[in-house]
């Protein structure tokens, strides 16, 4: 009888010695098993295991940044070579004389209305030498693209000089730096066909 007690009290006397362990105290937490075996795993690989990291796009960027740098190069470029025989002082359509107008247009000020109307940085720059001021404008925009088409190198400040610069260019350059319509388009078709016909002995 006594053996008996002996065996009935020999699993409560396991259980408080168990209860009395450090970290034995509790409930185990519902998956507890599982990172107990992840982390024997990665001891017995030889290391922790490390988490998986995000893409960076760098091949995306640097991709995109070049493209948008080789247009702007190859626009500074041609503004470079044509601006003082289209907008020039002795030009077709001079800048010089339409800012000239704007600007008579709204009372002879330069504000907030005539640059609204007519965005650009020349408005700021002495008109004295028209061809100089694109000129320079052109060569700026020219290396700053260049830069960021050879080094991949660009932020926000180099990108927003590129655009304000050929803003400054496109809102002078009236109808020869403006993209034509369908109907410009057509007609102007109709005026080389014309011009080539005539050459040809046709007419």
């Amino acid at each position: 009888m006594l053996s008996a007690g002996r065996d009935m009290a020999a699993p409560s006397a396991a259980l408080r010695q168990r209860r009395a362990a450090p970290g034995g105290g509790g409930p185990e937490a519902p998956g507890g098993a599982a990172a107990g075996a992840a982390a024997a795993a990665g001891a017995a690989g030889g290391g922790a295991v490390l988490p998986v990291s995000p893409g960076t796009f760098w091949l995306t960027r640097i991709v995109l940044l070049r493209a948008v740098a080789l247009l702007y190069l190859v626009a500074f470029l041609v503004a470079y070579h044509q601006n003082k025989q289209l907008i020039g002082e002795k030009g077709l359509l001079p800048c010089k004389l339409y800012l000239q107008s704007v600007k008579k247009y709204f009372k002879g000020k330069i504000n907030l209305d005539a640059l609204s109307y007519a965005p650009t940085i020349i408005w700021f720059l002495d008109w004295s030498d028209m061809d100089s001021i694109l000129d320079n404008i052109s060569l700026v925009g020219l290396a700053t693209s260049a830069f960021v088409l050879v080094t991949g190198c660009a932020n926000m400040v180099l990108m927003a000089v590129l655009w304000a610069l050929y803003l400054s260019l496109v809102n002078v350059g009236q109808i020869c730096l403006q993209t034509p319509s369908a109907a410009e388009g057509a007609s102007l078709s109709t005026a080389v066909q014309l011009a080539w016909a005539q050459s040809q002995g046709s007419f």
